[in-house]
């Protein structure tokens, strides 16, 4: 139990701010706080499982799953753009926007001239950040997104842990921890000094298997099965431990999957260079050539922009958008103003293109399918609420990844992340 409570808050609207403008810092918690409050909870365990397709439910028997949904609720909730793992987890664990936490993927750097792949920043704090603020202890076991953002290697009130393998080795981190036993974190092992207020366990397998072969890939099943039986296995050792009846579970998703057999790259280079602008596929780390003016950034998604002779300028835009909507298997593209309406990352390009599912804006897949994410057809993702502080059978009301870390920061009674912009799902937690 976290010992210096303050009176849930949240943040709800967005910042006026110009689309380019810096920043400003974050605090963990706002400087002012109101008086304490009693938690719904003295413990939350976080379960975050990568590519877990909304879709996926009903594949295969989740007795674990199931009976935490008798205590509480599973219902649709909606991610964010673009649907890709690190700036996905960015919101759940900071409660807000791409616009706002900057964590992004797979777009250009003007300044290094580089394409970026996936990174950890942020630029808000995080709901372990919230916690240690207000005197409580977080453990995480390889939910990475919070590594020295609240948690870190041999700090034994922020423990993080990152044991690889698969689920059940970092879920025998938590147990340990549970169990008050030590656990390796870094070169040091380290043992909490109580059982900690937040606790977070990430397993990836459903996104390696799908991007592997798929979203309908037959090994599917049997790794949701496995899911279930760590799942459970946390349970018991919150029952042997005695805070089962104090504990609230979270569980939820990045993002989904969807399969694809095809890629069209080539198809689009050629539009745009029949709309008069020479344009670029670009890997991680590369830089464009002299003569290009636009590059495009893969990941699911294409991030496109406007480089060279062709930067700001506004007509090359719109020549190029009218373009690629005209271009087979491109399903939306999306402007500066449909970014924002969306939340998106200011760090996007002039244009995102999103190609239709089955198709990738890439080459075709090595072994004839594979899966990938980041558009807004994977979006959808399970959020399971239950335990001490949910009302059963009581679905949040469309619930987003924003709303997790004030609805975990409501449960423990303490102030949500200072730049969380999304809403505690009050409707399904207790008074």
């Amino acid at each position: 139990m976290i010992r210096t409570l303050r009176t849930l808050g949240r943040v709800t609207a967005a910042l006026a701010l110009p689309l380019l403008t810096p920043l400003p810092a974050y605090a963990a918690v706002p400087d002012s706080l109101p008086a304490q409050a009693a938690p719904a909870a003295d413990h939350v365990i976080f379960i975050a499982l990568d590519g877990f397709d909304y879709d996926y439910l009903g594949e295969v028997p989740t007795p674990n799953i199931d009976r935490l949904v008798k205590r509480g609720s599973v219902t649709e909730s909606t991610g964010v753009m673009q649907s890709i793992t690190n700036p996905s987890w960015s919101s759940v664990a900071t409660g807000a926007w791409p616009e706002r936490h900057l964590n992004t993927a797979y777009v250009y750097d003007p300044v290094s001239h580089t394409a970026r792949g996936q990174e950890r920043d942020l630029a808000v704090p995080t709901i372990a950040e919230a916690v240690r603020a207000q005197g409580g202890t977080v453990m995480s076991s390889q939910w990475f997104i919070v590594q020295n953002h609240g948690t870190a290697y041999g700090d034994p009130e922020g423990i993080y842990t990152q044991p690889g393998g698969d689920c059940s080795r970092r879920v025998d981190d938590i147990v340990k921890v549970i169990n008050g036993e030590p656990v390796k974190s870094g070169a040091t092992m380290v043992t909490a000094p109580k059982i900690p207020d937040l606790m977070a366990v990430y397993c990836d397998a459903l996104d390696a298997i799908g991007h592997e072969g798929g979203d309908h890939d037959p090994r599917i099943p049997g790794a949701l099965a496995d899911l279930d039986a760590q799942i459970g296995r946390i349970v018991q050792a919150t029952k042997d431990a005695d805070i089962f009846g104090r504990t609230t579970f979270v569980i939820t998703g990045d993002h989904g999957m969807t399969t694809f057999t095809k890629g069209f790259g080539t198809q689009v280079i050629d539009a745009i260079a029949k709309a008069g602008y020479k344009a670029e596929l670009l890997g991680t780390g590369k830089t464009p050539k002299p003569d290009t003016d636009a590059v495009i950034v893969v990941g699911g998604i294409g991030s496109l922009h406007l480089v060279g002779a062709a930067k700001n300028d506004p007509q090359a835009v719109a020549k190029i958008k009218a373009t690629l909507e005209a271009t087979p298997h491109v399903s939306q593209v999306f402007d500066k103003a449909a970014q924002q309406a969306m939340h998106m990352s200011p760090r996007f390009g002039e244009l995102v293109i999103e190609p239709e599912p089955g198709w990738s804006i890439g080459g075709d897949p090595a072994g004839g399918v594979a899966g990938r994410h980041g558009a807004t057809t994977e979006l959808h993702v399970p959020l399971v609420l239950s335990g001490a502080g949910v009302l059963p059978g009581v679905h949040p009301v469309d619930p987003h990844h924003v709303d997790i870390a004030p609805t975990i920061a409501a449960l423990l009674g303490i102030q949500p992340p200072s730049g969380a912009q999304g809403r505690v799902l009050s409707e399904s937690i207790r008074d």
